[in-house]
């Protein structure tokens, strides 16, 4: 009998690390999972990339927190783009997400609509949901409505699945219209948009 109660708490002694460090693992995914950026470093980081001229920076992204809470992530980017009806978007950025990583993104993607015009733009897009990076290798569908004359913000959602990305766009140059369309991320610069 005493035989078997030291086999037991010597098996005990031996698996309660092993049992703490499963446990401790277990909480350091959950909270990478849930890591997210404060809207006052969102802010910091988008009025330093646009610059002081970015006027309106701060009510997009208040509108934005709003409507989605903290994201998980952002892109600082910059697209061209044009249309006659039907429209292409190219862009590419840098990925920065809430646990360490960085990396960098391309993205393209027709447009379809009433949109005339041709601009280009600095982009910060807030990212949502996205637990896995690779996950954003995709294409996004959503509706987008601009209006850019000499300079303008605006922001508009793309959604799949669970992810949602959060387009803010500085413009220069003249486009406007609505258009239906999509941004597809790649990993490396591509000119087909489909």
């Amino acid at each position: 009998m005493l035989r078997h109660l030291l086999l037991a708490i010597f098996w005990i002694g031996l698996s309660t690390p092993l049992i703490f460090q499963q446990s401790v693992a277990d909480d350091a995914v959950t909270a990478d999972e849930t890591a997210t950026f404060d809207k006052e470093t969102v802010l910091d980081e988008a009025t330093s990339y646009f610059g002081a001229g970015a006027e309106g920076i701060a009510s997009v992204i208040e509108k934005v927190f709003s409507d989605r809470g903290e994201p998980v992530g952002f892109i600082r980017g910059r697209e061209a783009g044009g249309a006659i009806i039907v429209g292409l978007r190219y862009g590419d950025g840098e990925l920065v997400m809430s646990d360490g990583f960085t990396g960098t993104v391309h993205w393209q993607g027709p447009s379809f609509g009433f949109d005339f015009g041709g601009n280009a733009s600095k982009v910060f897009v807030l990212v949502y949901n996205l637990s896995n990076v690779d996950d954003i290798f995709q294409r996004f569908p959503g509706v987008d409505g601009s209006l850019y004359f000499i300079g303008g913000a605006g922001v508009n959602y793309v959604k799949r699945d669970e992810i949602t990305l959060a387009p803010i766009r500085v413009g220069l140059g003249w486009r406007a219209g609505a258009s239906v369309g999509y941004m597809k991320i790649t990993q490396g610069k591509s000119w087909n948009p489909f």
